[in-house]
């Protein structure tokens, strides 16, 4: 057995060698490259030399004269867009008369359900007056203290609140009608002063037909400018050789409370707002639009955080919904085109362009401004709120659902994309665009100066005030924003 054991053992190593000699790679075997090794020595991509398709002088033609999104419309080749009637440019899939899921940006107010004639319109400068009051960060005056008194009570004992109560608490908007027949002439004289929308009407009565806004009118002009050769001229011309648009704008600094933001777009009578940071630079923008994001109470938080943060909630809901990532602010500067503005304006549905010089160095995170008092821009801030007036201390106070947010997640304005927009210098609105066409042809619109001052003022007749009765805006600010 010892030798037998002693045998077995010596025979080990050469069954080894062996078995190690089975597994030596061949000459070709020890010459095989591995994965990365292969693609050390790949030929170049053909991108790397590849000449752009477009020179800087052909991208910077295309970025000035933009070309219509298809063709113009042959409905109105030949034409002259003065005689073309207003009905031409309706939709009657716009007329929306309820308010849940509607996606309308404005509803028509009606007596009775089974009216085909309106009396007013709701949009969402209403319905963020509407929320101002509710929340108590509004407070009405004696003329409107006993409708707001009626509305806390039917609200307190959950009763429905009619659209044309809550309507009653708001400023005004001008409720413009115009005839089936009528000429965009009268309709581009109309928007060309102030006015945002206007309702169609049969010739003859106060049924509905349509509704025409500023934005549909421009959008129409721009794709059938080439039959409009009186327009068509403007587009070549930079905004600031047009001398339109506005260089004194009201702003928001970032870090503001979103209420702050809110109160004070109401009292001025704007519909966007533009959000800046210590240097004046455009990180953002709030509209009256977003406040369908305030309607729950779980999101009644936000309006005691910073305008910043909602600005990240906004493109957070945009992204959830549509599916992909939206820009927080669209701008130009002062050499930008009449045709690369209106062309950002049809394409993106905005009402204004922010006007923007070369980004100036700014600070991580927006704290309170400090502007020149020699600059146009004028960024705004709201005084804190105090104890409302005496002849109001018996009002039902709305008490909100909610703790206060004692500590929040802090937002650097330099990490949102529109950080790099530049510095605001100014603001081009579609009323501005109107107010060009109109008088480029021959046409005599009322100063939109006038409809802010008359919005202005309709604030203030309410007594839109807070609490101490101080103003929302600044008493050292004079200028308005278009």
């Amino acid at each position: 057995m010892q030798s037998r054991s002693t045998e077995d053992l010596r025979s080990t190593p050469s069954r080894s060698s062996s078995i190690r000699a089975h597994h030596t790679p061949g000459p070709l075997q020890s010459h095989r490259q591995s994965f990365t090794d292969s693609l050390r020595g790949h030929p170049p991509s053909p991108r790397a030399t590849r000449q752009p398709s477009l020179s800087q002088a052909q991208l910077q033609e295309l970025l000035n004269n933009p070309p219509t999104k298809g063709s113009a419309d042959p409905r109105f080749a030949g034409r002259d867009w003065q005689h073309i009637g207003v009905g031409e440019l309706c939709d009657p899939a716009d007329l929306r008369w309820i308010l849940i899921n509607s996606g309308a940006h404005v509803l028509l107010v009606r007596h009775h359900k089974d009216d085909r004639a309106a009396h007013a319109t709701y949009d969402y400068r209403d319905l963020t007056q509407y929320l101002l009051f509710a929340t108590g960060q509004l407070q009405p005056d004696e003329e409107h203290f006993p409708i707001f008194t009626s509305l806390a009570k039917k609200a307190q004992a959950g009763h429905t609140i009619p659209l044309r109560d809550a309507k009653s608490l708001g400023n005004k908007e001008p409720f413009m009608t115009l005839p089936l027949t009528a000429n965009l002439t009268h309709a581009i004289e109309v928007f060309g002063g102030g006015v945002h929308r206007i309702v169609i009407v049969e010739e003859g009565t106060d049924n509905v037909v349509g509704i025409l806004s500023q934005l549909r009118l421009v959008k129409f002009l721009w794709e059938n400018g080439r039959s409009f050769p009186i327009l068509d001229q403007l587009y070549s011309q930079s905004i600031k050789d047009l001398g339109i648009g506005s260089q004194q704008t009201i702003s928001v600094n970032g870090d503001k409370a979103l209420k702050e933001a809110l109160l004070l777009m109401n009292h001025e009578g704007l519909t966007s707002l533009a959000v800046v940071d210590n240097q004046l630079n455009v990180v953002g923008n709030i509209s009256n639009v977003d406040a369908k994001l305030l309607t729950k109470s779980s999101s009644a938080p936000l309006l005691d955080n910073t305008c910043i943060h909602f600005i990240s909630v906004i493109l957070s809901t945009r992204g959830v919904n549509d599916g992909k990532d939206s820009f927080p602010v669209f701008h130009i500067n002062p050499y930008s085109t009449l045709a690369h503005t209106v062309a950002k304006l049809v394409a993106t549905k905005a009402h204004r362009m922010w006007v923007t010089d070369s980004p100036s160095p700014s600070i991580s995170a927006a704290t309170a401004p400090t502007p020149t008092p020699s600059l146009p821009h004028n960024p705004l801030s709201a005084p804190s709120v105090s104890h409302p007036p005496s002849h109001l201390s018996s009002m039902p106070q709305s008490q909100p659902p909610f703790l206060p947010l004692s500590t929040t997640p802090s937002i650097s304005a330099s990490a949102l994309p529109g950080a790099q927009a530049g510095r605001l210098a100014g603001v081009v609105s579609l009323t501005d665009i109107l107010n060009l066409f109109a008088r480029a042809s021959g046409l005599h619109p009322t100063d939109p100066d006038e409809r802010r001052r008359m919005r202005r003022s309709s604030s203030s007749s309410l007594g839109v005030v807070r609490g101490s009765g101080e103003s929302v805006r600044s008493s050292s600010v004079s200028s308005i924003k278009r």
